[in-house]
């Protein structure tokens, strides 16, 4: 073979190779935004609930009143 016809089989070979990175890469991506997505829900679940809770718990004015016997 002559010396361009290596560089071309190199190029190829490293052509070949970027491509399964670049495949591979756009696989993690595209999980790891999926699972972003899912951790977004559950943050929002966990916000409501910690809202609720908060709601249904006595609120801070209460505490300054005094008891009712008084």
């Amino acid at each position: 073979m002559s010396d361009v016809e290596d560089r071309i089989a190199d190029l190829e070979v490293r052509l070949v190779f970027q491509d399964d990175t670049i495949q591979s890469l756009s696989e993690t991506v595209a999980l790891q935004q999926m699972e972003m997505e899912k951790l977004r829900r559950a943050v929002e679940v966990l916000a409501r609930r910690q809202a609720d809770l908060a709601s249904s718990l006595p609120s801070s004015d209460d505490d300054n009143q005094p008891p009712p016997h008084y």
